[in-house]
């Protein structure tokens, strides 16, 4: 499966109707649905479909017409993310009506090769499937925790008690393998897994 982590963008316009179409992260899809409807008031429909992971790596798929007769817009951008195995992404193609109506058919062609369009303008990515863990450090060890995640150039998030913090940081599950053999000889100091990533349960 494939990914994207920026906004891409492209342009046609088939039979005087204006489609600009853009590719983009799940996590900025709900933003920048609000930012094109602001900026295209005028625009006679702004199409959308995405498709994206739960953390039980269930492929959870949304798509909207958005006044376009039915199936010939969102399912045809839809689609599209299918064809290019994009996940965690969604495309929305904003359409100025040009006077001259497309048919079922050429709706279905417009949309779906506007999203196709955007897809080939984008730097795809490999997908990886990252999931949190949580667990606690006594100050104690806190040294040793800090250095291996910049090792790995990892982030965590920290709540401070008074005696240490819980952690929580993302893994891939190539990452939370390495942490794992580093972080659970430390369990006889007081360290303590609290929430674990679905893919590594298999390890508990």
């Amino acid at each position: 499966m494939q990914t994207v982590s920026e906004i891409h963008n492209a342009k046609t316009e088939i039979k005087r109707s204006t489609f600009l179409s853009y590719l983009l992260p799940i996590a900025k899809f709900e933003e920048f649905h609000e930012i094109l409807r602001s900026d295209h008031p005028k625009a006679a429909h702004i199409v959308w479909a995405y498709r994206k992971l739960n953390k039980y790596s269930q492929i959870i798929e949304a798509q909207s017409d958005d006044g376009e007769p039915k199936g010939t817009s969102g399912q045809p951008c839809l689609n599209a993310l299918r064809g290019a195995g994009l996940i965690d992404a969604a495309v929305l193609v904003v359409r100025y009506f040009g006077g001259i109506k497309l048919g079922t058919g050429g709706l279905v062609r417009a949309y779906g090769g506007a999203a196709n369009l955007a897809i080939n303008e984008a730097n795809l990515e490999i997908f990886e499937q990252k999931d949190i863990c949580g667990f606690f450090v006594p100050f104690s060890l806190t040294a040793r925790f800090e250095h291996f995640l910049q090792k790995k150039n990892l982030e965590a998030k920290r709540e401070f008690n008074e005696d240490g913090a819980i952690w929580q940081v993302e893994f891939n599950e190539d990452e939370f393998n390495a942490f794992y053999d580093f972080a659970h000889h430390f369990e006889a100091q007081n360290f303590a897994f609290l929430a674990i990533p679905l893919f590594a349960k298999r390890i508990f």
